[in-house]
């Protein structure tokens, strides 16, 4: 694939992004919409965490099937697929903030209805997927709008630090609510474990309608306008720095960060393990990730060749742990997972995110949800049924291997594109990254 050069002035953000802010680590508490937004966060963020592995396990041993935990990560991720450049172009559209209090309302609904479902004796599994669907509608809304609106309630000043606290509270959620759900399933039950989700819901609603943002920094609403959703794919195809990111995203997020299909057969089958096993390697793998992303945060630059050579490290991260023989080790060896992952998502998103123009933003952010969690959609299924053929091992395996040949072929691109059109990108710390594992 060969890319045509850019100037660095073409690279730049037309917005005019400011520097990244050099002030103390907890500098955007200061701002009570961000206090507001960061406490309603945390708890749901952990309760999002808990539901998601309870829904797994749920189907898990409903079925015992693989395939059958694919089609629910198609189902919690397809809608982001195909609804993924509409619901960006509704964020870039909308106010975020009634925008986010209409989908989480909407979430704390479908919440309830999977704790209906799992207090049954045994809940239809069609009913479980349809739900999950429901859910994945939700969340492809959810995902650009939340994202996008971090930025809007602090001063211009402080994003950097307010997107990077973020980063911190996804990756908190990310360690806390596996080991919960571990905790919970076996002394409650997974019903309990969708209604404390749910309760969670209120938090956020709560702090959302009370957040002001005359002090903060909102973007200017797009004007409705025909062929917008083109427009925004036009931009990103010629956009290098953008296009060769989403490339290798797309590689990596159908077969590499299916995670949430190939962990817990691995866990349970190819280990011999229990749901706690599942669940211990999850958090731990999430404590890597933690790791990963505060490495991040002290980078100041990121370039294509050194997105290619994280996709490498993780690449081959993943195969060392599909190999683990025993428990033990697969917790050693799920720490640098979870931080080489972490690295080439933060990398990759840094650029896509920070180089978007501020009017094509939240359709950008949208496109990347798309390529990290859509193609679930996709991928899920297909390790899935490679785990019931072959093991937990192969789905993990497979995923390693696709993330070394994304990097081979980021590091091809980045000697194509040239030096010239290479972002630079300050402020690494300021990614959002959703959580690429799509778990």
């Amino acid at each position: 694939m060969r890319f045509r050069r850019s100037t660095a002035s073409s690279l730049a953000d037309p917005s005019g992004p400011a520097r990244p802010s050099r002030g103390a680590t907890f500098e955007s508490f200061q701002h009570r919409n961000f206090r507001l937004y960061f406490g309603g966060q945390l708890i749901s963020q952990t309760g999002n965490w808990l539901t998601r592995v309870a829904q797994t396990l749920l189907v898990l041993h409903l079925t015992n099937d693989g395939f059958a935990i694919g089609v629910l990560a198609a189902c919690q991720f397809g809608p982001i697929l195909i609804l993924g450049p509409w619901a960006g172009l509704v964020a870039d559209r909308s106010d975020k903030r009634r925008l986010l209090i209409k989908v989480q309302s909407f979430a704390m609904l479908q919440s309830f209805a999977l704790a209906a479902l799992a207090f049954m004796d045994r809940p239809p599994l069609m009913a479980l997927y349809l739900v999950a669907l429901v859910g994945g509608v939700t969340l492809a809304f959810d995902n650009p709008a939340r994202r996008t609106f971090v930025v809007e309630m602090v001063p211009r000043a402080s994003r950097q630090n307010a997107v990077s606290l973020n980063n911190a509270l996804m990756m908190s959620a990310r360690i806390v609510g596996p080991a919960l759900a571990g905790l919970l399933v076996t002394l409650v039950g997974y019903g309990w474990c969708f209604v404390i989700d749910a309760t969670s819901y209120i938090a956020v609603v709560i702090g959302l309608a009370m957040i002001s943002l005359e002090k903060g920094s909102p973007s200017v609403a797009a004007v409705r306008a025909r062929g917008q959703i083109r427009e925004g794919l036009r931009y990103v195809r010629s956009q290098p720095d953008l296009l060769v990111p989403l490339t290798m995203m797309t590689v990596t997020g159908t077969l590499a960060f299916n995670l949430n299909v190939a962990l817990p057969l691995f866990a349970i089958n190819g280990l011999g393990g229990s749901d706690s096993t599942f669940t211990m390697l999850y958090a731990v793998l999430s404590v890597g990730s933690l790791g990963g992303a505060l490495a991040a945060a002290r980078r100041t630059t990121a370039d294509l060749r050194y997105i290619a050579s994280a996709a490498g490290v993780f690449g081959v991260a993943m195969l060392v742990f599909a190999a683990a023989p025993n428990a033990a080790l697969a917790y050693v060896f799920a720490v640098p997972v979870g931080f080489a992952m972490m690295t080439y998502s933060t990398a990759a998103s840094t650029i896509v995110q920070m180089r978007s123009r501020g009017s094509m933003r939240g359709r950008v952010v949208a496109l990347q949800a798309m390529v990290i969690q859509g193609t679930t959609a996709i991928g899920g299924p297909l390790i899935g049924a490679l785990c019931d053929r072959f093991g937990g091992r192969a789905g993990l395996g497979v995923g390693g291997a696709a993330a070394v040949a994304t990097g081979v072929f980021g590091a091809q691109a980045a000697r194509s594109v040239g030096r010239d059109a290479v972002a630079v990108v300050e402020g690494v710390a300021g990614s959002v990254v959703e959580d690429p594992s799509s778990v």
